[in-house]
């Protein structure tokens, strides 16, 4: 039995992932073509996300530019045609944007005095050629 996972199969697979480089370049061509289409504001929120067998698939930012963009799919495929690209279909899916909670607010926090004061002490009893003497005295000056 043997003990490597399908990953390392796959890898190991140069002819794998030659197909896989290939299709990977496809696509970056497709989506600077579809760049070079589209307008600017569409252009930016359009990403080729897939090219299975003759159908592209894009990704798009939201379902009112999903609405225009299929609208301008058979205009599409007649200029995909143009440049040389045979596609069947122009499939347009609304891609969710990951959701992220928002990032906890900075806590401020302050240094009184006297600590300030009791580190800036510490750091001159310390050899002057001292690494935390060094880090203690930037500390108290940025925290001052």
């Amino acid at each position: 039995m043997s003990s490597t996972s399908p990953i390392d199969n796959f890898l190991g697979s140069g002819d794998a992932l030659s197909r896989l480089q290939a299709h990977a370049g496809r696509l970056m061509r497709l989506q600077r073509q579809l760049e070079a289409l589209l307008p600017d504001y569409m252009a930016a929120a359009c990403k080729v996300a897939n090219l299975k067998g003759e159908d592209l698939v894009i990704h798009v930012e939201s379902a009112g530019l999903a609405v225009k963009l299929r609208q301008a799919v058979p205009s599409l495929l007649a200029d995909f045609a143009r440049a040389g690209v045979i596609l069947r279909d122009i499939k347009v899916k609304v891609a969710v944007p990951e959701y992220r909670p928002p990032a906890p607010p900075v806590q401020e926090r302050h240094v009184s005095e006297s600590a300030r004061s009791g580190l800036g002490a510490l750091a001159a009893s310390l050899p002057a050629d001292s690494p935390l003497a060094r880090a203690l005295k930037r500390f108290v000056k940025s925290a001052g």
